[in-house]
């Protein structure tokens, strides 16, 4: 009798916001935490392709420790108010792009942070208290990892996801929220990186002014031509949008980026569950991307 063993699907995770495990976790406590993530991750992905848990062998790309010597990460803040420069302009580039309207702005040129989440909460349907705590959180972590492109934070955060992406030579890399912006700039920084997919989950990598100007490599062209680099090597991009999740603006990625396949945009996450990586992982669509990947 001959039996025939099937290798896992090897995918590399790299998370998004609020995954920081505090900058006293280190060593081996560090790994167990890594260990926790990657297992909680590719119980969701199983689950969502409908497979036994061997059949994925998924590795978690931490870096949230190396932006927690950023003044903003550091910097605990008004619960009403984002006290760094940058973590507002980037905040107030997020409103205009989801259109709130004069009169919530009030004329300034800053947004208040409480009046701009009760907007956001009732366009969206959410709740309006954790939507606070993460808008914040959002702001600071993104404004942490964005304020200047040769920062150490910035260099040590893509260089760890692609130490990641090298030492499992992943088939596929998967990138929830900031980290997809995180892991674009690692494999652009390391052409010599080449996943056969590159799946992002509710990024914000186009959002204007914020995020997408200050992208390594910068997007070439003027105007509504601009246009953000493809994937070096071939790399097949997916990106998977909730119109109902608000990091994720502009949804469609492939306005404004080379080299995107598919672009999809639909509904995933409930009420209390907005942007969160889980329902993303498990949704249909990311499982009916995936599923081609694994061996028969």
């Amino acid at each position: 009798m001959t039996s025939t063993a099937t290798s896992p699907l090897r995918i590399v995770a790299v998370h998004g916001v609020g995954n920081g495990f505090g900058p006293e976790v280190s060593g081996a406590r560090l790994e167990e935490l890594r260990t926790l993530k990657a297992r909680a991750w590719a119980r969701q992905l199983t689950l969502g392709l409908d497979v036994a848990p061997d059949r994925v062998a998924l590795d978690f790309a931490y870096y949230a420790d190396r932006l927690v010597n950023g003044p903003v990460i550091q910097g605990a803040g008004s619960p009403d108010a984002l006290d760094d420069p940058l973590a507002q302009e980037m905040l107030t580039a997020w409103a205009r792009q989801l259109g709130v309207p004069q009169e919530v702005s009030q004329g300034h040129a800053t947004v208040p942070l409480r009046v701009l989440a009760s907007w956001v909460a009732r366009r969206f349907n959410l709740a309006e208290g954790p939507l606070r705590v993460f808008i914040q959180l959002l702001f600071r972590e993104v404004a942490a990892y964005l304020r200047a492109e040769n920062a150490p934070e910035r260099v040590a955060a893509r260089d760890e996801v692609a130490l990641r992406i090298t030492q499992h030579a992943p088939r596929i890399v998967i990138a929830h929220s900031l980290g997809s912006v995180v892991a674009y700039e690692a494999l652009h920084a390391h052409p010599e990186l080449r996943p056969e997919l590159f799946l992002t989950l509710g990024s914000p990598l186009a959002l204007p002014r914020a995020v997408f100007e200050r992208l390594t490599p910068a997007p070439q062209g003027a105007g509504p031509a601009r246009r953000g680099a493809r994937l070096p090597g071939g790399t097949r991009w997916v990106n998977i949008a909730d119109p109902g999740d608000p990091v994720a603006i502009p949804p469609q990625l492939g306005r404004f980026f080379d080299g995107i396949a598919l672009d999809h945009t639909t509904v995933i996450n409930p009420l209390f569950g907005f942007h969160h990586a889980e329902n993303y992982l498990r949704s249909a669509t990311t499982a009916a991307t995936i599923a081609p990947y694994l061996e028969p």
